[in-house]
């Protein structure tokens, strides 16, 4: 049995859901792979209000057990808390570099973020592109926005308006699945 690490903040952990445990996009992805007779355990490392510095700090707890996929979804805290996005940028490379370090034959993917609509902000360019710039320089799969078809979709989301339900989930696993099926296989 391999393992799919999914690495990342409140939208990996499955904030606010009432059974994260089945609910949570990587418990999704996890009946996804188990439909598919796959033969790979999901761990579920989501953190809520994680940054990617929280996420470098905690990435060695993980990595103590083999990893065969990784899946990195951090960085819309950073964004949040005013963090420039050169700091949040080199924070997941540090990140990726330690997976590879230890595995080098883990497969990687990073899900893309983009700025809330309520954060205008003259950074937003240069953090959007961050995962794009990680994808094509560590040659790691990618998903543009995480969030697509949820982000902004009343009835995708959580009160808040800012984490996703157990159907907002549903929608993120139908999108991500194509990009992490394929590093399974």
């Amino acid at each position: 049995m391999q393992n799919i690490l999914f690495f990342g903040d409140s939208l990996t952990a499955g904030y606010g859901l009432p059974n994260a445990a089945t609910e949570s996009f990587p418990a999704i992805i996890g009946q996804k792979i188990t439909a598919a007779g796959l033969g790979y355990r999901v761990i579920n490392a989501g953190l809520s209000g994680d940054t990617s510095a929280g996420g470098l700090r905690r990435i060695d707890y993980w990595l103590n057990q083999p990893v065969s996929v990784f899946v990195l979804e951090l960085g819309i805290n950073d964004v949040i808390r005013g963090m420039a996005p050169l700091t949040t940028k080199n924070n997941l490379q540090a990140i990726i570099d330690k997976v590879k370090a230890k595995y080098p034959n883990a497969k990687i993917a990073v899900m893309g973020m983009q700025m809330p609509v309520f954060l205008h902000s003259p950074v937003a360019g240069q953090f959007m592109q961050i995962f794009t710039t990680l994808a094509v320089a560590n040659n790691i799969s990618l998903v543009p926005f995480f969030l697509d078809g949820v982000a902004g979709v009343r009835h995708f989301n959580l009160p808040d308006k800012l984490h996703p339900n157990a159907a907002g989930y549903k929608v993120i696993a139908d999108n991500v699945w194509p990009v992490i099926q394929k590093l399974l296989l």
